[in-house]
C-alpha cells in the first residue's frame, strides 16, 4: 500500500478510501469486507510505526541539547578571545606607524628619485635612438617603402615627444615636420592614384599612414580635392551647355547626390566618420562652383522680365528644395551619429544663395502681385460690361491672393510673412484704387453728378439695378476677404509655428533668445528643419514674426487683424457702391426737387389768382413735378423687391454692412432696418422729404395762390409717405402748417416751429413775424 499520499498538502479522505476500494470492487466484488478490516489493520501498524519513529526522534533530539548549548558557550568564548586579541593588533600597528613615520618618508622620497632616473634613463635612450633615427632615415626614404618610412617617422615622433625640454626641440620638431612633408609628396601620386580608382586597400594603408603620423587632415583634403575636381568639372560642362539654369542645377543636384551615396558607401570602409568626410565634400564643392550658383541665380534673375522674376526664381529655388529633401532624407537614419555642425554648414552651403531673395520676398511678391492685378482690366467702354468686370474680379484677386501665401511658404517656409503683409496689403491698395476709379467712371457714364437743366422727367432704372449687382460684387469681396484672413492666418500658425518656442514672452524677448539657443544644442534636432536664415540676418523682423504668432496662438486664429487695413478698404468700397444705388435712385427726384425754387408761378398773379383766393384748398391739383415724384416714389418698391425676395448671401452681406445717407431721425420708429427694401425706401424717402424742404426755403416770394399750391403739394407728397407707411418729417410737417396758416394765425402757428423757418416763411408769404 502507497501511504505517500498522506504527506500531500492536498490529500483528502474520501479520495483515499474510494481509491483504496476501487480496484477490490472490480477483481473480488465479495471481498469488501475482508479488505476493508485488512486495510484498518494496515493503518493501525501504520500509526504504530509512526508513532514509534516520532518518539525515538524526539528523545535523540533531548539528548543533543546540552552538547549544542556547550558548543555555542565556546564559540561565544572565543568571538571574545579573537576581539582582544584584534585590539592589541590594532594598537601595535598604530604604534609601529608612529615608531616608522619618518623612514616610510625617507623611502617614499627614495622610490620618487628612483622614477626620475629612470625617466631620464628613457629620455636618454629617446635622445639616443633620435639621434639613430635622424641618421637613418635617409637611407629609409630612399628605399620609397612608405609604410617602412611611416614607422620611423612615428618612432621619431614619439622620441621627440620625450626631448621636450631639450634647447634644440623646436628644431628638432621643424626636422620632423619636413620629414613628413617630403613622406607626404612621396606619397602624392599613390594616393591621388588610390582615391581616383576608389582602391579600398590602398586607401586603408595611406590612412593608417597618415594617421601614425598625425597627417590625417592633409589626407582628407587629398581625398576632397581628388572628387571636387570631378563634381565641378561636371558643373563646369553643364554651365557651358544650352540646358536651362533650372535644368542645369537639376543635372548638378542629381550627381551630387548620387556622390553621397556612393561615397558614403566607399568612404565607411576606410575612414572612420564617413557622414562627416562625405558632407565636408559636398560642402567644399558647393563653394567651389565656377560659376558659383549666386553669380548663376543673379544673371537669370537679371535676363527674366519683371512679370515672370518671382515665377523663375520660385521655379529655380523647387530643384533646390528637391535636392535638399533628398539629403535629408539619406541623413535621417544616422542623424544623431553625424556632426550636426557639418551638416548644419551643408544646408547653410545649399539654401545659401537664395538668401538675400528671401529677405527681399515682400518686395519680389508685392512686384509680382501689382503687375498680376494690373492685367486685370476694369475699366470699360460700357458700364454692363464694368459691372461684369468688377464681379470676375473678386476671383482674380484672391487667387492672386492665395497664390501669395503658397509663395511664401514655398520660399521662405513661413519666415516672410511679414513681407507677405505687406506685399497683400499693396495689392489689396491697388485693387481699391482700381475699383474706386472704376466706380468714378460709372458714374460720370450714368451721369449721376449732372442735374440736366430741363424739366423732361423719365425713369430709367438701368443705373439702379448695375449698382445692385456692383453691390453684390462688394458683399463676395467682404466674405471672401473673411475666408481668406482666416486661411491666411491658420496656414502661417501651422507653417511658421515651429519657429514659436514654448517658453515665449513678448515681455522678455531675451528669454525666447536662451531658448532657442539651447534646443540648438540639442542632438534630437534635424538642422535640415531648423535652418532660420531670418533669425541671423533680420532680427527686428524675426522679432515682429514672432510676436505675431504668439498673438495668433494665444487668441486664436479666428480673432485677429492681419488685413484690418484692406477690410476697411473693402467696406469703403461697399460704402461708394451703396452711394452710388442711391444716387442713381434719388438723381430722378433732385432732378424734379431743383426745379421747384426757379419755377416762375410763384410769384405772379393773372386770372388764376383772383378766381382762386376764396376757392377751398381741395380744388387745386398737385403740380406735375410733384406728381413725378410721387408716381416715382411708389414705384420703389417694386424695384427694392430684389432687396426682400432674392436669397444672394453676398447681397445680403453687403446690404447690413453698407450705411445708406440720410438715415432716420433720432427719436424715429425704425422698423424698417429689419427689412433693407423698407430700409433703402426709408433713407431715399428722407432724402426726398429734406432736399423738398431746402429747395422751398429757396423760393423767393410766394402769393395766396402759389401758397395754397405749394402746401397741395407737400400734402400730396405727405399721403405718399403715408401710402407706404412712412413717417413725414417734422421739418416738412412744420413748413406745411406754417404755409396752412391764416395771415392773422400766422405768429401763433409759428411759436412751435423754428424761428429761422418761421421767418423765412414769412418772408416768402409778405408776412410779418
Amino acid at each position: 500500500m502507497d501511504f505517500s499520499r498522506f504527506l500531500s498538502d492536498d490529500f483528502e479522505v474520501k479520495s483515499w478510501v474510494n481509491a483504496a476500494f476501487r480496484a477490490v470492487q472490480q477483481e473480488a466484488p465479495g471481498k469488501v469486507d475482508a479488505h476493508a478490516a485488512t486495510l484498518v489493520m494496515k493503518l493501525q501498524l501504520f500509526i504504530q510505526e509512526v508513532n514509534n519513529a516520532v518518539e525515538e526522534t524526539s528523545h535523540q533530539a533531548l539528548q543533543n541539547m546540552p552538547r549544542v548549548l556547550r558548543e555555542v558557550e565556546v564559540l561565544k568564548q572565543e568571538a571574545t578571545f579573537l576581539k582582544e586579541q584584534m585590539i592589541l593588533v590594532k594598537e601595535d600597528i598604530k604604534k609601529f606607524e608612529e615608531d616608522t613615520a619618518q623612514s616610510m618618508q625617507v623611502l617614499v622620497e627614495i622610490d620618487r628619485v628612483k622614477s626620475r632616473m629612470q625617466l631620464a634613463a628613457e629620455s636618454l635612450q629617446e635622445a639616443d635612438k633620435w639621434s639613430t633615427l635622424s641618421a637613418d632615415i635617409e637611407e629609409t626614404l630612399k628605399t620609397q617603402d612608405v609604410s617602412v618610412i611611416s614607422a620611423k617617422l612615428t618612432s621619431m615622433q614619439s622620441s621627440l615627444a620625450m626631448l621636450v625640454d631639450t634647447p634644440d626641440y623646436s628644431e628638432k620638431c621643424v626636422h620632423l615636420e619636413a620629414l613628413k612633408n617630403r613622406l607626404e609628396a612621396m606619397a602624392s601620386p599613390q594616393i591621388v592614384a588610390a582615391f581616383n580608382t576608389q582602391s579600398v586597400d590602398q586607401a586603408k594603408t595611406f590612412v593608417k599612414v597618415f594617421t601614425e603620423i598625425d597627417r590625417m587632415p592633409q589626407l582628407l583634403a587629398y581625398y576632397y580635392k581628388c572628387h571636387k575636381v570631378q563634381l565641378v568639372a561636371v558643373w563646369q560642362d553643364l554651365s557651358q551647355s544650352d540646358l536651362s539654369l533650372n535644368r542645369q542645377l537639376t543635372e548638378l543636384y542629381d550627381t551630387l547626390l548620387g556622390t553621397w551615396h556612393s561615397q558614403l558607401q566607399w568612404t565607411a570602409q576606410v575612414f572612420k566618420n564617413p557622414h562627416e568626410i562625405v558632407t565636408v565634400l559636398l560642402i567644399q564643392t558647393l563653394g567651389a562652383l565656377v560659376p558659383s550658383i549666386p553669380v548663376c541665380l543673379s544673371a537669370a534673375m537679371e535676363r527674366t522680365g519683371q512679370e515672370t522674376k518671382l515665377n523663375k526664381l520660385l521655379e529655380l529655388y523647387d530643384a533646390t528644395i528637391h535636392f535638399a529633401k533628398g539629403l535629408e532624407v539619406a541623413m535621417l537614419p544616422n542623424l544623431k551619429e553625424q556632426n550636426l555642425v557639418k551638416v548644419m554648414e551643408l544646408v547653410e552651403a545649399v539654401y545659401g544663395p537664395y538668401k538675400p531673395y528671401q529677405l527681399e520676398y515682400g518686395d519680389l511678391e508685392e512686384e509680382n502681385l501689382l503687375i498680376q492685378i494690373s492685367a486685370v482690366p476694369l475699366e470699360h467702354w460700357e458700364v454692363i460690361d464694368c459691372v461684369q468686370e468688377l464681379n470676375h474680379s473678386v476671383n482674380k484677386l484672391f487667387g492672386l491672393a492665395s497664390g501669395a501665401i503658397d509663395n511664401c511658404i514655398k520660399l521662405t517656409d513661413g519666415l516672410g510673412v511679414c513681407g507677405l503683409l505687406k506685399a497683400l496689403k499693396a495689392l489689396f491698395t491697388k485693387y481699391t484704387s482700381d475699383f474706386t476709379n472704376t466706380l468714378q467712371s460709372i458714374r460720370k457714364k450714368c451721369k449721376l453728378d449732372d442735374v440736366l437743366s430741363d424739366s423732361l422727367f423719365q425713369e430709367d432704372w438701368t443705373a439702379f439695378q448695375n449698382s445692385v449687382r456692383i453691390i453684390t460684387t462688394c458683399g463676395e469681396l467682404l466674405r471672401q476677404c473673411g475666408d481668406f484672413e482666416q486661411q491666411l492666418a491658420n496656414r502661417i500658425l501651422s507653417t511658421a509655428g515651429k519657429y514659436l518656442s514654448d517658453s515665449y514672452s513678448p515681455c522678455s524677448f531675451s528669454g525666447f533668445q536662451d531658448t532657442s539657443s539651447a534646443e540648438k544644442k540639442s542632438s534630437t534636432k534635424n538642422p535640415w528643419q531648423e535652418y532660420n536664415y531670418l533669425l541671423k540676418e533680420n532680427p527686428s523682423e524675426y522679432a515682429s514674426l514672432m510676436e505675431m504668432l504668439y498673438t495668433l496662438k494665444e487668441k486664436g486664429t479666428s480673432n485677429h487683424n492681419l488685413l484690418s487695413s484692406s477690410r476697411s478698404a473693402l467696406s469703403r468700397l461697399n460704402q461708394l457702391a451703396h452711394h452710388l444705388a442711391f444716387d442713381s435712385v434719388f438723381l430722378r427726384i433732385k432732378q424734379q426737387l431743383l426745379l421747384v425754387s426757379k419755377m416762375e408761378g410763384w410769384n405772379s398773379g393773372g386770372i388764376g389768382e383772383t378766381l382762386t383766393d376764396d376757392l377751398p384748398n381741395f380744388s387745386l391739383t398737385p403740380l406735375e413735378y410733384i406728381s413725378n415724384i410721387g408716381q416715382y416714389i411708389m414705384s420703389l418698391p417694386l424695384h427694392l423687391e430684389p432687396f426682400v425676395t432674392q436669397e444672394d448671401s453676398a447681397l445680403e452681406l453687403a446690404l447690413h454692412a453698407g450705411k445708406l445717407p440720410y438715415p432716420p431721425e433720432q427719436g424715429d420708429e425704425l422698423p424698417e432696418l429689419d427689412n433693407m427694401a423698407d430700409y433703402w425706401l426709408g433713407s431715399i424717402a428722407r432724402a426726398t422729404m429734406q432736399t423738398y424742404c431746402e429747395v422751398i426755403l429757396q423760393i423767393p416770394e410766394l402769393t395766396v395762390h402759389s401758397t395754397k399750391q405749394l402746401a397741395t403739394d407737400i400734402d400730396y407728397l405727405i399721403n405718399v409717405m403715408d401710402a407706404l407707411g412712412l413717417q413725414p418729417s417734422r421739418t416738412l410737417q412744420n413748413i406745411v402748417s406754417l404755409l396752412k396758416a391764416k395771415p392773422e394765425d400766422y405768429r401763433q402757428a409759428a411759436k412751435s416751429v423754428p424761428r429761422r423757418m418761421a421767418s423765412s416763411i414769412a418772408a416768402m408769404r409778405g408776412l410779418e413775424c
